[in-house]
């Protein structure tokens, strides 16, 4: 069926305007942190290994830089330049701001508390030792750590004296530095200001002889700290503190201006390390004087100063997590990424995938397939063309290699490298410029918009006519993070999918949008009006009586529009099982609305990524997947793709993988009606990951499949060659 929603005026009619009360919403940014708290609440777990904790101690830490470069300065940009526009929960950027500061200073005070009172007592009990300050070396430990210094650390450093001929430095974005009060031995009481970056091309932390048993680590920034007079040798140090700053990082590039996009965010992201100074964390207890200098001369107010109790800038503990020998405190028991049962090893993938549509779930399956599909196509004689989407690709790509010896096999290779990846920007310049070398038709995104659709297409040649061969995905072409993230990817050579997936490359390439489309439903052109229906078809089957039932898995959902739908859905009678595992602006418990809406939040080894929808439809049920979150920035400012999954067996495995997240106790917490979100009461439910039963049942699979390979093995009776 040829699909194009024509009802433009829907997103307006639905919903919106019954439920334009901000009470009925929540705040974009304040939601983000109480996602972050749900992180942090893993770090605090006593049930989980000790290394995990200090794993999520160190992603909460993470995740927080990026909110204050991305989303508190894209805030603080809207107030300076007197922007006062409310969101949908009826606050102003300068409201929103206040509300986050508060909160943000409360979350980083947990997360020391975490750290010192939890975390350091529990790593001593099994055998870790930190040494919190270098005051506390004892005699043997100091003669080691001053040797180190001298032999490995003095030479790379750079101290900065701050006088009437030398301007105060600039400091970089997310450095970790020293800030001393300095005077000259010969009596003068002039204090004057010096500094020195901690080296980030060195360990952050350094591990000491300690005693039998024993392991000792001390952080680098209190060994600088310790020998820091040797740097200033004719200044009496009077103090010295670490401190650290955050800056604007959020890009800003005038496309329509921009004559050469590369050019103009290569240029952008060196502006990255000086932009705005809007966050300052200082070690507690600094000396006045000290802090007065640096607030002045980088002009941070009071309330974005952070008194720290402890080491600045928590991301080291993921580099203490990588420490060998402490595998007996890391989790062990999720299963490694499993065989696709339907892609044997060795097989001719085109082969399988004419056989029947393969579903991928990542990273319980191996990520393997995805890139044999692209590897295969380059070495394939009949394969004519590949077309391939990239949005985030890892270090050392399979995937770029193999587009790349395409290519220099003579093959038809366009590739859209999306440039304006936040974060990933250089690296995929990189990727960029090496693919043209090889050969590769490159196009660097679309100006306006950003390419997240993950799509690849293989075009080959085969006795009765061309096929196309279409891998569509939720995650990104990472090998890398396919083994963190949870993501559904799915190869078809189906014509349908194919027709569009051909479409998707020529509007892509040549901005010629097809007079209509098959099964795929793409953003920015009508895929919120895509599922705007749906909801909508939902909401008249429980009026007249029939079944209505949604379930929606993402990773964010704060799209008024979308929200307000589900909100006159539910009032109809649909029952909305929402899983977001991030940013949810959606609240409970409405009146008229009751419990028909549960919004739970999965936090656990693995981050949940892919984006899952059913849609009961009285007892015909459609399945799709997306790259899509319900967001604006996805719905109308991103090419997305959503995919049906049509195939009674991999809706079946769709269908359990949702069910058995609506059952999870472990790591599942509940949105409640007070806006907070608890975990599940497990009284009467025992013990449910779900993360875990998908690993077992990714074993569960291979050995079925070993099980029907041996069964069709002939073994001959005894005695039958004497007959």
């Amino acid at each position: 069926m040829i699909y194009r929603e024509k009802r433009k005026g829907i997103n307006i009619k639905m919903g919106k305007l019954k439920y334009d009360n901000p009470e009925y919403y929540v705040n974009r940014e304040l939601s983000w942190l109480l996602f972050d708290r749900r992180v942090m609440s893993e770090a605090k777990d006593k049930n989980n290994p000790l290394f995990e904790r200090l794993k999520f101690l160190s992603i909460t830490s993470s995740n927080l830089d990026e909110f204050f470069m991305v989303r508190v300065a894209s805030l603080k940009d809207m107030v300076n330049a007197g922007y006062d526009k409310k969101d949908i929960a009826g606050m102003t950027p300068k409201e929103q701001l206040k509300q986050i500061t508060k909160q943000t200073h409360d979350l980083v005070e947990e997360q020391y508390r975490i750290y010192n009172h939890s975390l350091l007592p529990q790593l001593k009990i099994n055998g870790v030792r930190v040494i919190k300050e270098h005051e506390q070396l004892s005699e043997p430990e100091a003669e080691y750590v001053d040797r180190y210094y001298e032999e490995n650390i003095y030479p790379v450093l750079t101290p900065m004296a701050v006088d009437s001929s030398r301007p105060f430095p600039l400091i970089r974005n997310k450095s970790l530095n020293i800030g001393a009060l300095v005077r000259k031995k010969d009596g003068e009481e002039i204090l004057e200001f010096a500094t020195v970056q901690v080296p980030s091309v060195l360990p952050r932390i350094i591990e000491l002889p300690g005693e039998e048993g024993e392991r000792l680590l001390i952080p680098l920034e209190e060994v600088i700290e310790r020998n820091i007079e040797k740097l200033f040798l004719n200044y009496e140090i009077v103090c010295a503190h670490p401190f650290r700053i955050m800056r604007n990082a959020d890009l800003t590039i005038e496309e329509d201006e921009a004559e050469d996009l590369l050019k103009e965010i290569e240029k952008q992201l060196k502006k990255r390390q000086w932009g705005q100074a809007i966050r300052l964390e200082v070690e507690k207890g600094m000396d006045e004087r000290l802090l007065e200098i640096i607030e002045r001369e980088l002009n941070i107010e009071k309330q974005d100063v952070y008194e720290i109790d402890g080491p600045l800038d928590l991301t080291f503990l993921m580099k203490m997590y990588g420490l060998e020998g402490f595998d007996h405190l890391k989790e062990k028991s999720y299963p490694k990424p499993q065989p696709v049962p339907e892609l044997p090893a060795d097989c001719n993938i085109f082969d399988q995938i004419k056989k029947q549509d393969i579903l991928l779930f990542h990273p319980y399956e191996t990520f393997t397939p995805v890139v044999d599909f692209i590897r295969q196509a380059a070495r394939d004689k009949e394969v004519l063309a590949i077309k391939q989407t990239l949005y985030r690709v890892s270090g050392n790509s399979p995937i770029i290699a193999a587009l790349a010896q395409a290519a220099e096999n003579g093959k038809q290779v366009s590739v859209l490298v999306e440039l304006k990846a936040r974060f990933d920007e250089e690296n995929n310049i990189v990727w960029a410029k090496m693919l043209e070398k090889a050969g590769c038709h490159v196009i660097y995104g679309l100006v306006g918009l950003k390419t997240h659709s993950k799509i690849t297409l293989v075009v080959r040649r085969e006795e009765d006519g061309i096929r196309r061969y279409v891998h569509l995905g939720t995650g990104n072409y990472n090998d890398a993070t396919a083994k963190l993230y949870t993501d559904m990817g799915l190869l078809t050579c189906n014509p349908s999918i194919g027709e569009d997936a051909t479409a998707v490359f020529n509007m892509l390439s040549g901005y010629s949008e097809p007079l209509s489309w098959n099964k795929l439903s793409l953003a920015p052109l009508w895929l919120k009006d895509r599922f705007l229906y749906l909801i909508e078809r939902e909401m008249k089957h429980a009026k007249a009586g029939e079944k209505g039932h949604i379930i929606a898995k993402v990773n964010s959902l704060c799209d008024k529009d979308i929200i307000a739908a589900l909100y006159e859905a539910a009032e109809a009678g649909v029952k909305i099982d929402l899983i977001v595992r991030g940013i949810c602006c959606v609240r409970v418990g409405l009146p008229g609305i009751g419990d028909r809406i549960s919004v739970r939040s999965i936090v656990g080894n693995f981050l949940e990524h892919s984006r899952i929808f059913y849609f009961e439809n009285d007892g015909k049920p459609e399945f799709y997947c997306a790259s899509a979150d319900w967001m604006p920035r996805n719905l109308e400012r991103r090419v997305e793709i959503m995919f049906p999954v049509e195939k009674p067996e991999l809706q079946k495995r769709l269908m359990d993988i949702l069910s058995i997240q609506l059952r999870d106790t472990e790591k599942a917490h509940l949105l409640t009606p007070e806006g907070t979100y608890e975990k599940v009461d497990k009284r009467g439910k025992g013990s449910y990951n779900s993360q875990l039963i998908f690993g077992q049942m990714a074993v569960e699979r291979v050995k079925e499949q070993e099980k029907l390979i041996n069964n069709r093995v002939f073994i001959p009776e005894k005695g039958i060659e004497e007959v």
